[in-house]
């Protein structure tokens, strides 16, 4: 059976997230109906990471197992037209060898965050950003997000529900700028590591927001780490401004 990786895309807003559910709609399961329109046979994909609800992507890798040789443009094209009207759509398409594996064969995972930071609403990009009103020091939230990086036990910014073996992770990339215009001044989260913990991101980003405002010093954040503790965590913000940006490979599966 062919392999074929798929890049997507997708606004979370109205899924439980990316991973299948029984009883609620998800991006996996959006794919798999797609797939289920192509395939006599059910077809179960697999992907670089789950996403929570709400969460989006620009970036997202998984592959599927097809009976079809499928032309790789043509399959994405079908995909596509089945997804309709789901906000989901397969931006790339490729055959890839049976060893290659969309979740461990990734050696990266890069997530942006977007906070608007105004006071008017967020009319246009509702649902897509994090409103904060208040104004925000950005040197001060980098200056914090520097104990962040490296090698840690990452405790202190994990759900309680998170499932992963370990929480020692390698953060190597935490860059926080300002972007957009000014009728609306966003704030960028770049954050990359090649595996990530239960609602790591949105704890980083909820903690760092407390440093911004000028409610914790940047020294904070490294004691809070330090700590090991949920509990010494900051809030953790809400999932619309997130994004799954892009995942890396040994080689790029797309050409």
């Amino acid at each position: 059976m062919p392999r074929f990786a798929l890049r997507i895309e997708y606004d979370g807003g109205p899924f439980s997230g990316w991973q299948r559910q029984s009883h609620a709609p998800s991006v996996q399961g959006a794919v798999e109906a797609a797939i289920a329109r192509l395939e006599v046979a059910p077809v179960t994909i697999a992907a670089a990471g789950r996403t929570d609800a709400g969460v989006h992507a620009t970036g997202q890798i998984a592959h599927a197992d097809l009976a079809k040789d499928w032309d790789p443009f043509r399959l994405m094209g079908a995909l596509n037209h089945h997804l309709k009207p789901h906000p989901v759509a397969v931006t790339a398409c490729a055959e890839v060898s049976e060893e290659w594996h969309a979740r461990f064969s990734a050696t990266e995972r890069r997530y942006l965050f977007r906070m608007l930071n105004r006071r008017a609403p967020a009319a246009l990009e509702a649902g897509k950003v994090w409103l904060v009103p208040q104004p925000m020091d950005v040197d001060a939230m980098q200056d914090g997000a520097r104990h962040l990086l490296g090698r840690h036990d990452f405790t202190t910014f994990r759900a309680s529900e998170c499932q992963a073996d370990s929480p020692v992770r390698t953060l190597d990339e935490l860059r926080i700028e300002r972007a957009g215009s000014g009728e609306a001044p966003e704030i960028h989260f770049h954050v990359r590591a090649r595996s990530f913990l239960h609602s790591q991101v949105r704890s980083f980003v909820g903690t760092l927001e407390r440093v911004g405002a000028g409610a914790w010093p940047p020294g904070r954040v490294g004691e809070v780490l330090a700590a090991r503790d949920r509990a010494r965590c900051g809030p953790v913000c809400p999932p619309h401004g997130l994004y799954l940006a892009g995942v890396s490979y040994p080689e790029d599966p797309f050409g």
